[in-house]
C-alpha cells in the first residue's frame, strides 16, 4: 500500500462485506465511518470525566493490576491520561460494549469463540493524548499489542485491537500511524523490527490514519504501530480514543489482586 494513496473507509453494518475482509486479510487494518453518533461520543466523554473525578479523588493506582496513567491538562489541573478497565466504572460504556456490531468483527479472527476483552486483558483502555508541559501522555512509540503474549511464553493468539476515536484528528495533529502489512511479518520482525516504544521515528511506509470523532478504527495485533505526537500546543492538541481487544480463546478475566503484567513496565517511556 502506498502510504501516499487515499485508503477506503467503510460502514460497519451487522456482517463484514467481502471487499471488507479481503482488505483487513490483505492489509490488517479497517477504518469505519460513524460508528458512534455525535451525541454518543458527548455521552462518553461526560462518562470518562465522571471516572476521571472518581478515580482522582480515591488516590487511584491501579485496576485490576493495570496501573493508571495521570497528567496535567491545558490549565495545569490532574487529569488521567491512560485508563484501563474503564466499561467496569461506567454503566454507558459498559452498555456501548454491548452494540452487536462488534461480533461483526469476529470472523477477522480466524478461530471459533471470538469476543469483546472487557475483562481480559486491559479491558477498555481510553487514551488522553494532550501535548502540554506536565503531560505524561502525548506520543508513544512503535509497537504490537501481540507481543505481550510472548512476554508470558505463550503462543501468539489472534487479537483485533478495536479502536472508537473521539476527536477529530487529522495526520496534521498527529495520531494513529501504522505498517499495513506488517500482521504477516516472522516473529522475529515482530520482535526486534523497531524498538519498543522507545522509537517514535516516521516510517517511510507509514500509513497515517485520519479520523473523525465516532469512527472506529480495527487493526490486527502483530501490525507495528505508533502514535504520533501533535505538532500543535494546548487544547488544539486534545486527542482521545478508547480501545478494547477482540479476541478468542481460553477466558482470562483480570481480578482486583491480579499482578502488574510485566509489558506494563514499559509504560513509562509513554509520554
Amino acid at each position: 500500500m502506498n502510504p501516499t494513496t487515499p485508503y477506503p473507509r467503510f460502514t460497519l453494518e451487522a456482517q463484514l462485506t467481502p471487499e471488507q475482509r479481503s482488505f483487513f486479510q490483505q492489509y490488517g487494518f479497517l477504518h469505519f465511518r460513524g460508528f458512534a453518533s455525535p451525541g454518543q461520543v458527548q455521552d462518553i466523554l461526560r462518562a470518562t470525566a465522571t471516572i476521571q473525578q472518581q478515580w482522582l479523588a480515591e488516590g487511584r493506582e491501579k485496576v485490576n493490576g493495570v496501573p493508571i496513567k495521570y497528567g496535567h491538562d491545558v490549565d495545569g489541573s490532574r487529569i488521567v491520561q491512560r485508563f484501563a478497565f474503564a466499561s467496569q466504572y461506567s454503566p454507558v460504556l459498559h452498555e456501548l460494549l454491548q452494540d452487536p456490531r462488534f461480533a461483526a468483527l469476529f470472523p477477522l479472527l480466524e478461530v471459533p469463540g471470538g469476543r469483546v476483552g472487557e475483562n481480559e486483558k486491559d479491558g477498555l483502555v481510553i487514551n488522553h493524548y494532550v501535548n502540554v508541559p506536565g503531560s505524561e501522555f502525548s506520543q508513544m512509540g512503535w509497537h504490537t499489542d501481540s507481543l505481550r503474549d510472548v512476554f508470558y511464553g505463550k503462543r501468539i493468539g489472534p487479537m483485533l485491537n478495536v479502536g472508537l476515536h473521539l476527536d477529530d484528528t487529522p495526520a496534521t495533529n498527529g495520531g494513529l500511524r501504522i505498517l499495513p502489512g506488517t500482521h504477516h511479518q516472522s516473529l522475529r520482525e515482530m520482535i526486534f523490527r523497531k524498538k519498543y516504544f522507545k522509537d517514535n521515528t516516521p516510517d517511510p511506509q507509514e500509513l497515517a490514519v485520519e479520523t473523525e470523532a465516532g469512527d472506529l478504527t480495527v487493526h490486527d495485533g502483530r501490525m507495528w504501530h505508533r502514535v504520533a505526537r501533535s505538532p500543535l500546543v494546548g487544547e488544539a492538541s486534545r486527542r482521545r480514543v478508547m480501545y478494547v481487544p477482540v479476541i478468542a480463546g481460553k477466558y482470562a478475566p483480570k481480578q482486583p489482586d491480579s499482578p502488574t503484567p510485566f509489558y506494563l513496565r514499559f509504560l513509562h517511556l509513554v509520554k
